[in-house]
């Protein structure tokens, strides 16, 4: 099954169609501004400034769900990506990974490409899913997994 066809919001609430990304290498990340691995923004803005004129897109889901990481608004997250850890690839609205309540998205990230074991929850932040150019999940990564080890990985997929 390759890429929905839905419409994600992007963190001003303004309608971001995944239909654009077609054709495109996607790495999707649930992000929070409290977490020990925030310092992974700045390796995924350095993979974006690398791979983005390729095709590469990457794409910031900030999330609640994990130890109360991402507690702020729309405003403090947007203030957060651009002065503490700047970057320009599109962050989206907050939302829910896991649950009754996760984004239709990230429920079909999961069903795509279970993690250990088969388990779809998503452990923590920072866990990151690769979607390729024809819009299939093919690989997922642990929230441990820097961004700058998935290099050779998204650039043979050009």
């Amino acid at each position: 099954m390759s890429l929905p066809d839905l419409t994600l919001q992007q963190l001003d609430d303004t309608p971001y169609p995944l239909a654009q990304l077609a054709g495109k290498v996607i790495l999707v990340v649930n992000v929070a501004s409290r977490c020990g691995f925030s310092p992974q923004y700045t390796g995924l803005e350095a993979l974006y400034q690398e791979l983005g004129p390729k095709g590469l897109v990457i794409l910031g889901f900030p999330c609640n769900q994990f130890g109360n990481q991402e507690p702020g608004d729309a405003d403090d997250i947007a203030r957060f990506c651009s002065l503490d850890y700047p970057v320009s690839f599109p962050i989206m609205a907050k939302c829910d990974v896991n649950g009754e309540h996760a984004h239709p998205f990230y429920q079909w990230l999961k069903k795509q490409k279970p993690g250990f074991l088969g388990l779809e929850n998503v452990k923590w932040n920072f866990t990151k899913f690769l979607i390729d150019q024809d819009g299939n999940v093919v690989d997922r990564f642990a929230p441990q997994a820097k961004p700058e080890s998935l290099t050779e990985q998204i650039r043979e997929m050009f």
